[in-house]
């Protein structure tokens, strides 16, 4: 993740007030603003399959599925994510004076790139365990069928599974519904 250039830190206001006027998304992590790389089309339309998925599943439950345009914030203010999708159950709550900035999402989904895959299973995983209303987070590879999950257990647990193939189909354990990965990768693979 490339860090844009800033000699000092950078307040969480200030990286508000300039990414919302930025023609460019970044995140921000302690002080630091990243650029965001452009999505190619493989990672587009593995997004698009989930949304869609999630979106049919959920069409009768009390949750909604918000794109990338969305952004994530931990509880200290550390940290500022896009996730590629998120799920919000019940009522949105954003953070005070700003409509575009997410407080609870139940489910974050992020599609691994080469240049972000080090630092969405790292640090940024790590970040959002800080979120309460986290009950899942989702990894999915684009260049092969594998989508890796972590359920939130007690005690600040998290359990992995790792769901390969075809046929397999990944459990949404914090939405109780599972999802076919041929349906994940349509047009993909």
């Amino acid at each position: 993740m490339a860090s844009l250039p800033k000699d000092e830190y950078l307040s969480p206001e200030e990286y508000l007030a300039i990414e919302r006027k930025a023609e460019v998304k970044s995140e921000y992590v302690d002080g630091v603003m990243y650029l965001m790389p452009g999505a190619m089309p493989r990672h587009n339309l593995i997004v698009g399959n989930l949304i869609t998925e999630l979106n049919i599943r959920l069409r009768t439950i009390d949750c909604t599925v918000y794109p990338s345009d969305l952004k994530v914030r931990t509880p200290d203010s550390r940290a500022f994510f896009y996730p590629d999708v998120s799920v919000v159950c019940g009522e949105i709550e954003l953070a005070e004076g700003a409509n575009d900035v997410v407080l609870n999402p139940v489910l974050v989904v992020e599609v691994l790139s080469d240049s972000t895959a080090a630092f969405d299973r790292g640090k940024k995983f790590q970040l959002y365990q800080q979120i309460e209303s986290l009950k899942e987070f989702v990894l999915v590879a684009q260049d092969e069928m594998t989508v890796e999950t972590f359920l939130r257990q007690a005690a600040g647990k998290w359990l992995y599974s790792k769901t390969r193939g075809e046929d397999a189909s990944v459990a949404l354990a914090s939405l109780n519904f599972q999802i076919p990965l041929r349906d994940i990768y349509r047009k993909v693979l």
